[in-house]
């Protein structure tokens, strides 16, 4: 992947207390659903987070990733009803733990500061290093801007929470996304009264993570 040249310190090395710092950024980071409501975040603040998801990796310098901003209280109102009939569909899917899905909760549209879309734009043609998977690298790339985001967002002691439960044909007419266009998420952003100290699915006791070990597979003989 490609890499936008950092606009920062020229200096390339970073220092113990850096090093330490984003790797406690990324131990930290959860998957917020509680927010505390808040007013709209300061603009400088908002850019700077997006400013941070722009300096993504992505697969032929293709930024494939576009942000909406829809703080307002008509959008949320607009798209509440859109995740929850995905919520219940869900819950449906999942038969005997429906009700216990029922009771989690998986949404702050209501309640954080700031309520952003992530699309995926239409493509643009790029063909450098995507040739063989074109799809799949404009999401990988995509996928590495959210990411971004959700560190720097922890960074500055916000909590951002990904929210994938909705129809995106539904949501892509609701967004009056151009042809070609696709929304890959609802990202609510703002304080929160705590963040939690494990995953929230592991704190609720949903599914827990499974140890490095188990994902590290090996080669078969040459």
């Amino acid at each position: 992947m490609t890499t936008p040249s950092p606009s920062a310190d020229p200096s390339p090395l970073f220092d113990a207390a850096e090093r330490a710092a984003v790797y406690r950024a990324i131990a930290l980071r959860r998957d917020m659903r509680h927010f505390m409501p808040s007013p709209p975040l300061p603009d400088e603040l908002l850019e700077r987070l997006l400013q941070a998801a722009h300096a993504a990796p992505s697969v032929g310098l293709m930024q494939p990733w576009r942000f909406m901003r829809l703080s307002s209280p008509a959008w949320r109102e607009r798209l509440f009803p859109i995740v929850e009939a995905e919520r219940q569909r869900t819950a449906a899917a999942l038969d005997e733990r429906g009700a216990e899905f029922l009771r989690l909760k998986v949404e702050g549209l209501r309640d954080c500061a700031e309520l952003l879309a992530v699309v995926l734009a239409p493509d643009d043609g790029t063909v450098f290093g995507r040739l063989s998977q074109p799809r799949e690298m404009a999401w990988c790339s995509a996928a590495c801007a959210v990411q971004n985001l959700w560190l720097a967002a922890r960074a500055e002691n916000l909590g951002l929470g990904w929210v994938s439960m909705f129809d995106p044909p539904e949501l892509a007419r609701a967004l009056a996304l151009p042809e070609g266009a696709e929304p890959l998420g609802l990202l609510c952003l703002g304080p929160v009264p705590r963040f939690y100290d494990q995953p929230m699915l592991e704190e609720t006791g949903w599914r827990h993570a499974r140890p490095l070990r188990e994902m590290l597979m090996a080669p078969p003989p040459l």
